[in-house]
């Protein structure tokens, strides 16, 4: 029996409620503290509600296109926050590299390692395809490499930055990977990415009504979000200097923001035992934000004068590298069990100390 997909009330009064704020924000109807403690309880919502009207959508159009539309609005979110950011009134040049190597490392390590974690300790071993998780591991160590590892060890332009046209080539090149990797996705291999056996939907897909309303009101979550960046950006800076963390905390902070949702959706679908469809939402948000989020920022670098920097520290290649390496034996035979989780955990903890103990 098809069970109606009913609309939140959150799904829509965050967004609206993100309107309301930044308009009384900008209009001086409110003072700064009162903004401050009402923005991220309406921020999270917003992130939160977007993230849900693209999940409506994604069931409506089905896997791996589902997976898809969600990596897209929260690669919107996370160029949004960047943006705001970079353009504070401090420069901030490598917050778009922190960030990128942060979604990553959360990614490779955090998301995947507590869903293996805790989907393994209820299911024992589950399973996914190797073929969905190998290409997404191929073009995902191609696009850090190049981006981020790369500009350490280029001549034109001294340092962790990519010369001008050395940027412009980097960019389309990642472009050009994401693209030929969405036409594997969803065209020639699309079969490398569905669920395995009995991972099958057991409800009915939202209807046509249901998908217009969340097609709205997934635009209005994004400009509520988009709007709010910036007040983001000031509270953010102003929290990190206060506690005396390094910057590079405020790249952290951004790629959970815009995570969060995701890793929830990711994390339900390990305890229902759909391995695939969270190793789809994870790895796909990695690349979509490299792919996407590094070329959107690098334009807009381009067009302000902004400087980039881009190149990871020693200790951060390491940490890269030992993340992928040990992303290929996890997801190199097709089952997992969670020592792999306890594993990934790890490598997590040890990247969030030693962001805030450099």
């Amino acid at each position: 029996m098809a069970q109606a997909h009913a609309t939140p009330a959150s799904s829509w009064l965050f967004p609206l409620a993100g309107l309301v704020l930044y308009g009384l924000a900008a209009g001086g109807v409110l003072p700064g503290l009162v903004v401050g403690i009402a923005l991220l309880p309406v921020l999270f919502g917003a992130v939160f509600a977007g993230v849900h009207h693209a999940e409506v959508i994604g069931e409506r159009i089905g896997e791996p296109f589902g997976t898809l539309v969600l990596s897209m609005a929260v690669t919107v979110i996370e160029v949004a926050l960047i943006a705001s950011v970079m353009l504070g009134d401090t420069p901030k040049p490598a917050l778009a590299r922190d960030t990128v190597f942060s979604v990553v490392m959360i990614v490779l390590n955090g998301i995947v390692g507590l869903c293996i974690l805790i989907g393994g300790i209820k299911h024992g071993e589950q399973s996914f395809r190797v073929t969905g998780a190998s290409v997404y591991l191929t073009v995902l160590v191609a696009m850090s490499v190049l981006t981020m590892v790369m500009p350490n060890y280029t001549e034109t332009a001294l340092g962790p930055v990519y010369a001008p046209p050395q940027l412009a080539f980097i960019s389309a090149a990642t472009l050009a990977l994401y693209a030929v990797f969405l036409y594997i996705q969803t065209i020639r291999h699309r079969e490398h990415f569905l669920p395995v056996a009995g991972d099958a939907e057991a409800h009915a897909r939202p209807g046509p009504r249901q998908t217009l309303i969340s097609t709205g009101l997934l635009v209005v979550a994004l400009i509520a979000v988009i709007l709010l960046s910036k007040p983001f950006a000031v509270l953010a800076g102003v929290v990190v200097t206060y506690a005396g963390a390094p910057e590079a905390v405020i790249g952290v902070l951004v790629a959970m923001l815009v995570l969060l949702p995701e890793f929830v959706t990711a994390l339900r679908a390990a305890l229902a035992d759909k391995l695939q469809q969270s190793i789809n939402l994870a790895l796909g948000s990695s690349l979509a934000t490299i792919g996407l989020t590094v070329p959107a920022v690098a334009l807009m670098s381009s067009l302000l004068g902004t400087p980039m920097v881009l190149g990871l520290s020693a200790k951060e290649t390491v940490l890269l590298a030992l993340s992928i390496v040990i992303s290929l034996l996890t997801f190199g035979t097709g089952r997992t069990n969670i020592l792999h989780g306890f594993v990934h955990l790890v490598l997590f903890a040890t990247f969030v100390f030693l962001t805030v103990v450099p």
